[in-house]
């Protein structure tokens, strides 16, 4: 069977800026089926919208499906990975400047978006079931997403955690093209569940 691999990305995102058609290039050279779903209304994120369209996407996940989230996208990730049935597992996912307890830098007119995410409940226990490996890479200068959020995806979703130095939050806008830890940390995801 075919590895899928899905690009979630963020907030004010697309599917086509920064790293993300160098990582699908680069994952479909290697064999994996990419798809980089557009989600809905990306100046204003919701729950309500942008998990159903990632599972629309998505569709039969199994332990072929990988997912790469990119900052909202990892928030998506989780709460999707949150309502699939018991006893589904996914392949793994790597978290790029994922939040789960902290997001700073928020102008006014953005703080009702984050706090739409951030108030909103998720059962991280229940996540781990369906996701048996992940990785969390943060930059040290992320201006929205610090370090701190580190303890969540390590204490909670076991996720192995990577810290770059000086790549902001890893957007197009702050020059990050190509991110070589993602596709590193998938392909190490998919070499694991091959010796298990």
């Amino acid at each position: 069977m075919k590895k899928r691999a899905f690009i979630v990305h963020g907030w004010g995102g697309n599917p086509q800026e920064g790293w993300f058609p160098w990582l699908k290039s680069e994952l479909e050279g290697k064999g994996f089926e990419v798809k980089a779903p557009e989600l809905p209304e990306t100046d204003a994120p919701r729950i309500y919208n942008w998990v159903p369209a990632l599972a629309k996407s998505v569709k039969n996940p199994d332990e072929q499906t990988y997912f790469i989230g990119h900052s909202m996208g990892c928030q998506t990730i989780v709460r999707y990975l949150e309502t699939l049935p018991e006893g589904i597992k996914v392949g793994g996912a790597v978290f790029v400047a994922g939040f789960l307890n902290n997001l700073t830098g928020l102008k006014e007119e953005e703080k009702e978006t984050g706090e739409h995410w951030m108030n909103s409940k998720l059962d991280l226990a229940k996540v781990k079931n369906h996701l048996p490996k992940s990785v969390a890479i943060f930059s040290d200068n992320d201006p929205f997403v610090p370090l701190n959020n580190r303890a969540e995806y390590e204490n909670i979703l076991g996720s192995k955690i990577m810290i770059e130095k000086n790549m902001g939050h890893f957007s197009g806008s702050d020059g990050v093209k190509k991110l070589p830890a993602v596709l590193d940390a998938i392909l190490e995801l998919t070499e694991l569940n091959k010796q298990n």
